[in-house]
């Protein structure tokens, strides 16, 4: 189906999800065509007095109101045998005191304590963090906020492979580190943060040996890469697999705005070697939650990639996307977004600031874009300015 086709048929939304049924039943929804561009979504036994579809409420692009992922939303992290809610929680404003999401202005750490407990209530079982963000803050705060609490998400967390770092043994004292601030004995995916480089590009094979030093010595559950290209990622598998240890994920960049895996082999790498892709920045960092625009760009560093032009390009997609959002029981951009990347086999990990934040992103949980629209949102987001990558994914 195309997008045209999409916008100007009255066409019935099946409840019956891609892959996983929703929490709830929902009694079956039509969608029908206003006077203007978006969708109107009524129940059918539904009709206001007048016979006429009510107008449409336009999105706030946040919610205040708690919503609970379900428990049985699961997926398994490649062939590691452990299984985690479809989508996590990336911790990297967490006590981040490089300026790029302005921690201790906007939000403090009390805000990310709060998100951190949204995160466990709403059935959210997987949380990502690394070594150098907030310079080990965002581990020390998870680990304080597992110990005052006494749950036990399944944590990721990565080694920086620094210019000083060469030997297999730097990313097992790494790893000890790290358990330390996260106060834990074990955690459950441990990860190369980025490729090493220049002379560090000679030691890509001890970093691996390290992890499998790791998964050896039982510091994890299991082992993985990110921002590895599809080359990079086949041979740390080879390499895994000949010690007995499978690679269970590869971290990249992933969204509607920079679907750069697809076409790099990145993608379909994972998927022939049963290897889970997790997708960070699966919003764009705040582009495909609506909120941002010409006159309302993010401070601070990241404001420089919201130019004009790509403000302007992503337009007909959340246009699209609050329609899709509409015939789903008015899910937001956000929640349709982060379905998408669910569908596309994928485990999205969204960063919570705040408690709003995490029940917008648990919204995503419990339901599923259909075919039709995944193939329409596909179309759509072709027609966008990507969102900037990093360039040795396809190196």
């Amino acid at each position: 189906m195309t997008i045209s086709t999409m916008r100007v048929q009255n066409v019935s939304v099946s409840r019956t999800s891609r892959s996983a049924q929703p929490a709830r039943l929902l009694k079956p929804l039509r969608i029908q065509r206003p006077t203007h561009t978006r969708y109107v979504v009524k129940a059918e036994n539904d009709s206001d007095d007048s016979g006429s579809a009510p107008e449409p409420q336009e999105p706030t692009g946040t919610s205040t109101t708690a919503v609970v992922g379900t428990s049985g939303d699961k997926v398994k992290l490649g062939k590691s045998g452990l299984e985690v809610s479809a989508l996590g929680i990336g911790a990297w404003s967490w006590g981040d005191r490089s300026g790029y999401w302005g921690y201790g202005q906007g939000y403090d750490k009390a805000d990310t304590e709060k998100a951190y407990q949204a995160t466990i209530d709403a059935g959210i079982d997987f949380i990502d963090t690394a070594e150098v963000y907030g310079f080990g803050l965002s581990e020390e705060f998870l680990g304080e906020y597992m110990r005052k609490t006494g749950t036990s998400p399944v944590v990721a967390t990565k080694f920086a492979p620094l210019p000083w770092r060469f030997k297999a043994e730097d990313v097992v004292k790494a790893a000890k580190d790290s358990l330390r601030r996260l106060q834990l004995e074990k955690m459950g995916l441990y990860m190369i943060h980025w490729p090493g480089f220049g002379l560090n590009g000679l030691s890509n094979k001890a970093y691996v040996d390290g992890l499998a030093m790791c998964k050896e010595q039982g510091l994890c559950d299991a082992v993985g890469v990110s921002n590895f290209s599809a080359s990079r990622l086949v041979s740390a598998a080879d390499q895994l697999e000949a010690r007995g240890i499978p690679l269970a994920s590869n971290q990249v960049q992933y969204s509607l705005m920079y679907r750069a895996p697809e076409t790099s082999g990145v993608l379909g790498a994972c998927r022939e070697r049963g290897i889970t892709l997790i997708a960070y920045s699966p919003l764009a960092q705040g582009i495909l939650t609506g909120k941002y625009t010409k006159s309302n760009r993010p401070t601070g560093p990241r404001g420089l990639t919201f130019n004009d032009q790509r403000l302007e390009s992503v337009q007909p997609l959340l246009s699209l996307m609050r329609d899709i959002g509409g015939a789903h029981g008015e899910k937001t951009l956000s929640q349709v977004a982060l379905n998408w990347n669910i569908c596309k086999g994928t485990l999205p990990i969204p960063g919570a600031k705040n408690v709003d934040q995490l029940a917008e992103a648990a919204g995503a949980l419990g339901w599923r874009l259909t075919d039709e629209e995944v193939a329409a949102l596909d179309e759509a987001s072709s027609r966008v300015i990507p969102f900037p990558g990093a360039p040795f994914e396809s190196w």
